[in-house]
């Protein structure tokens, strides 16, 4: 509903639409949030493909496999890939075994980047 009353109510004001003129239909809406319920894509990943399909419409799904854009939910190509980041931040990670915890979510950030935002964050952040 926030995708309605937000996003999607903002983008018809700036283009001075009606909602009859999307090429986003309900179905592929109702299609996209089933991709991230379903663990396949991150939310950020949904909004990132919101305003294509809210100018082009599509296939949600069509386009997150044409894209590569599933979530990496992996725990094993997570933890490799967080092995990788904490090696390549010897300092910070000194820093968090020393007390500063709120490293984690640079560690998050970094596993992000690294992943092109596909890995899962809630699994990431629990590895």
């Amino acid at each position: 509903s926030n995708w309605i009353t937000q996003d999607i109510a903002a983008y018809l004001n700036n283009e001075k639409l009606s909602i009859d003129a999307l090429p986003l239909t309900p179905a592929s809406l109702a299609e996209l949030v089933q991709l991230i319920e379903a663990g396949t894509i991150s939310n950020k990943i949904g909004k990132d493909l919101l305003p294509e399909l809210l100018t082009q419409g599509g296939s949600p799904k069509a386009l997150v496999e044409a894209r590569g854009l599933s979530q990496i939910s992996d725990p094993a190509q997570i933890e490799a890939m967080i092995d990788e980041v904490l090696a390549a931040h010897p300092e910070e990670l000194e820093a968090y075994r020393g007390g500063k915890k709120k490293l984690q979510g640079f560690f998050v950030g970094q596993l992000m980047k690294r992943s092109g935002g596909r890995v899962d964050p809630k699994l990431s952040n629990q590895l």
